[in-house]
């Protein structure tokens, strides 16, 4: 492995990449991929889109605005003088970025790429503890914090913290103002570190996964190009932030390689989303699972019609759901699994590619494959751990757990995959959440299918949980759609659908009805927090 010569004049994060024998194989011939050695991606994605389709081009649109590409490169350019002239950056620093989904939020995401530093953006509900953490991994230098948002960031010991979209001569945006807009990129190397992307986690350390320059750019020309296929008229939406890879790659990497446009929500609920869908005219959406149900739900199926690739990811997408949705609109979605490690979606297929509770085939430019525990292919049928290389690949700071995601070149997810003859990849469960019940493994994500297609069942969660006979039992956490009753007449009634739709040692001996399931900001299920319930009720 031999890195190009930095532009870094701090070394951090060359300093702190894992040792060469650690890493992925990384391939961007699978995709095709050709990318010179000295690349700002902040140009790519804003200068040559607008030396190729014109700088007057819709680009953001927020609820009572729209920046044009010229705006945004006019800002991000201001953003960056700010940083070297005024705050002292050098190439190499990093500077976290706090807040919603803005434009400038995004502006602040490109004017740290301009300036040769590396962007760390993290989630605006993050309290104080989790920021310190995020700061004393990263060794952050800088904050820029929509001012709205600074209360536990300015508890974070030697935070130095500079504010934007307030009405006051120090911030960030009045600072920007007195600039002139043009700035000569830094000619960052394609290696060099863009950004840093913290892993949201169940428990223990976060993560912190970094991502070169020309990642940001291989994860649009793969799977935005080549499954998404958007153009310049697509208007790109989506619910997860910035912070997450997901968020980052639907609605500021997709749309700007395209030269399309992005709709930025800082906060709405799915029935809420899908009136700024029909509102907009948004063609591209990226959401979770539980969103396209909710949407649907609350009987929004007719604002969803105008879409074109709606995207689901960040778990599971139940066949029910699929089914439900198309039913409804028309609309296939598109299922996608995709990691932080890897920086966005490296299996899933679009229109008649697309299987309904398949996540689909290898992205274009990604190989994947199904391994047992020491690392040989598994049969088609079999059931095994997810493995996957290509252009983009694990590389965590300084984190020996670099050497369990990393094997023999394969960046191994941790999810349980089934792949068939016809090379459709079929989720089993994350490989941690596999239930072995009296010597069967158990997936509980086919056990949720079966309960989500029940009129009655609004979500639902599948676990297992200790038993002295058989080690553990299947555990089913049960949200009822509102007006129905959680009884014992309803649990057996639940139990004995699993009992006949599919074998019946899969069915869940324990039904608890629930309130609300526990999940991120993203939507994904929290199943950790399910089986921590489950013992604290029974230590009470």
């Amino acid at each position: 492995m031999q890195l190009s010569p930095s532009a870094h004049a701090d070394t951090f994060c060359r300093d702190n990449l894992p040792p060469p024998g650690q890493w992925p194989d990384l391939d961007l011939g699978l995709a095709g991929l050709s990318y010179p050695v000295r690349l700002n991606a902040a140009d790519e994605l804003l200068d040559a889109t607008i030396a190729a389709r014109g700088a007057d081009r819709r680009c953001l649109l927020a609820p009572g605005e729209t920046w044009t590409y010229g705006d945004l490169a006019a800002r991000a350019s201001q953003v960056a003088r700010v940083l070297t002239e005024d705050l002292g950056l050098v190439p190499g620093n990093r500077v976290l970025l706090r807040g919603p989904n803005n434009p400038w939020l995004v502006a602040c995401w490109f004017g740290v790429l301009k300036a040769g530093g590396v962007a760390v953006t993290t989630m605006p509900m993050l309290r104080t503890a989790e920021l310190t953490t995020i700061c004393d991994i990263a060794r952050v230098s800088l904050a820029l914090c929509d001012h709205r948002f600074t209360a536990e960031l300015a508890a974070v010991p030697g935070a130095r913290i500079v504010t934007f979209g307030a009405d006051d001569a120090a911030d960030l945006t009045a600072l920007a103002n007195r600039k002139p807009p043009g700035f000569g990129s830094v000619a960052t190397a394609a290696d060099d570190v863009a950004m840093i992307a913290f892993t949201s986690g169940t428990t223990g350390r976060p993560k912190a996964t970094m991502h070169f320059h020309r990642d940001l750019l291989a994860v649009a020309d793969t799977f935005s190009a080549r499954v998404l296929r958007p153009g310049p008229d697509d208007l790109f939406a989506g619910s997860p932030p910035l912070a997450f890879t997901f968020g980052l790659g639907a609605v500021v990497l997709f749309p700007l390689r395209a030269g399309a446009a992005s709709l930025l929500v800082e906060k709405a609920t799915p029935a809420e989303l899908a009136d700024h869908i029909a509102a907009f005219g948004v063609t591209i959406v990226s959401t979770a699972p539980t969103a396209y149900r909710a949407m649907l739900a609350a009987g929004k199926a007719d604002q969803l019609r105008g879409l074109r690739k709606p995207v689901s990811a960040g778990e599971h997408l139940p066949g029910p759901t699929w089914q439900a949705f198309y039913d409804a609109t028309g609309v296939k979605i598109i299922d996608g699994i995709g990691s932080t490690e890897m920086l966005h979606i490296f299996i899933g297929s679009a229109g008649d590619e697309i299987r309904r509770g398949s996540t689909g085939k290898e992205v274009p430019g990604y190989r994947a494959a199904v391994l047992d525990a020491e690392g040989k292919l598994v049969p088609d049928g079999e059931s095994g751990r997810l493995a996957v290389k290509g252009p983009t690949g694990c590389r965590y700071l300084n984190d020996p757990r670099q050497q369990a995601y990393v094997k023999d070149g394969w960046n191994i997810t941790g999810d349980t995959y089934i792949r068939d003859a016809d090379g459709y990849f079929w989720y089993q469960a994350r490989s941690d959440d596999m239930i072995i019940s009296g010597g069967y493994n158990i997936a509980g994500p086919e056990i949720e299918e079966v309960l989500l297609g029940h009129p009655d069942v609004a979500e639902c969660g599948v676990v297992g949980i200790p038993d002295e006979a058989r080690g553990q039992i299947v555990k089913a956490f049960v949200v009822l759609r509102a007006g129905m009753a959680g009884n014992d007449a309803k649990a057996r009634e639940l139990q004995d659908l699993v009992k006949g739709s599919i074998a019946p040692y899969k069915y869940p001996r324990s039904v608890e009805f629930v309130q609300t399931l526990p999940r991120t900001n993203t939507g994904k299920l929290q199943r950790f927090l399910l089986r921590l319930r489950n013992e604290d009720a029974g230590s009470t």
